[in-house]
């Protein structure tokens, strides 16, 4: 397992650094982080079935899941960051939006990376 794949993790850490040094709101990291790692285990295991399926020989099942699993981790992560703004504090609210677009932002930038330096098909980050 290559040490970029889990570079949102270590960057999950790190923040949780900035949170505290920084004064800002923890309720705001607590939301963030929760659902970045329920997302995450979603994507993972959406990896697997899709392709698991793919496998199967089902490719239009597999681009189901992806494009299910895809557009539902980002409404988890909008509707937490929504909830926790409008019904707690909104600076926790614009703190875990700030976050969640940071790591998603990293995120989106390894995976290209990954895929740019052509990164063995099925070894991509999870």
């Amino acid at each position: 397992m290559s040490p970029p794949k889990y570079v949102d993790l270590l960057l999950l850490a790190a923040a949780l650094g900035v949170f505290l040094l920084g004064d800002l709101p923890m309720l705001g990291y607590a939301v963030g982080a929760v659902c970045w790692i329920v997302q995450r285990a979603v994507q993972v295991y959406a990896a697997k079935r899709a392709e698991a399926e793919v496998r199967a020989g089902n490719r239009r099942q597999a681009m189901g899941i992806v494009a299910a699993t895809g557009l539902g981790r980002v409404w988890l992560m909008t509707t937490a960051v929504l909830l926790v703004g409008l019904l707690a504090e909104r600076s926790a609210g614009l703190a875990a939006a700030i976050m969640v677009l940071v790591l998603f932002t990293v995120t989106f930038a390894i995976q290209g990376i990954g895929h740019l330096f052509g990164e063995p098909e099925g070894q991509g980050v999870a």
